[in-house]
């Protein structure tokens, strides 16, 4: 392995990679680099976006699901920042050109209405709530030839690159386990239950809290946090339409353009 670059440097990398929607080669593979390092390459890859004039609007959990755990071999889920230039407007198009291997995942999201951070209850964590709403997560690892480990993903802003919300419905909603579909130009492509995000979406918006806090971040009245994918990822082509149902919520949906 070669001598590795400091967090700065590779947060440089990253940052670059996702602006200009171009493949990086994979970390691990060249040096020594452990989760602690991805995350501090994280916040400092967003820190430039922030520079730059982006706002953090929320986060985004990943391998939310036990078997995407198991998989992968860790016992906790990652994390992400959202900022207001990944949102995608419902129903408008989406150019796949900034992406360089783009997805897309069926999703709950919440809308916080009060301060949450720690070690919360989900008691504590529904009370934060103001709404939740089907959404669609666009996820778009940048390294070549889809070749990456735990660290990679987490340096990589855990793979986080857009994603689009529906309309927001009350939080008293029983979001525990509810049908969720994800369609492709009208036929389904992925099935799955809210259930499968950890059992329920609210452990995952539990642990965005301790996850957010341990980085020195609140949940901030106004953010947004996605849960994590109800099913497996779905690819995105030009020319297709992309649509998420969820029972109970309603449906969200974006199309894709070169």
């Amino acid at each position: 392995m070669t001598s590795r670059p400091n967090t700065a440097q590779i947060a440089a990398i990253v940052d670059e990679a996702a602006l200009s929607g171009t493949a990086i080669a994979q970390f691990t593979a060249q040096f020594e680099f452990n989760v602690d390092e991805a995350y501090a390459v994280q916040t400092q890859s967003i820190d430039r976006r922030l520079a730059r004039g982006e706002r953090l609007v929320g986060v985004k959990m990943g391998l939310t699901s036990r078997a995407k755990m198991a998989q992968v071999g860790v016992d906790q889920v990652i994390w992400g920042r959202l900022t207001d230039a990944m949102i995608v407007t419902e129903g408008a198009p989406l150019s796949i050109g900034r992406f360089v291997h783009p997805r897309v995942e069926p999703e709950v999201a919440f809308l916080i209405g009060a301060s949450l951070a720690g070690n919360v209850t989900i008691a504590e964590a529904m009370s934060a709530v103001e709404g939740v709403a089907p959404a669609a997560e666009i996820i778009d690892s940048r390294y070549q030839n889809f070749q990456f480990a735990l660290a990679d993903v987490i340096a990589d802003n855990s793979s986080s690159s857009g994603f689009v919300v529906g309309p927001w419905a009350s939080p008293e909603v029983d979001i525990s386990n509810l049908a969720m579909v994800l369609s492709v130009d009208g036929r389904p492509a992925q099935i799955g239950s809210s259930a499968a995000i950890l059992g329920n979406p609210l452990r995952s918006l539990v642990e965005a809290a301790r996850a957010a806090a341990s980085a020195g971040l609140t949940l901030e009245p106004g953010w947004i946090v996605l849960a994590g994918g109800a099913t497996a990822a779905e690819p995105l082509a030009v020319g297709s339409t992309y649509r998420v149902d969820v029972e109970s919520l309603g449906s969200v949906a974006f199309s894709v353009t070169a």
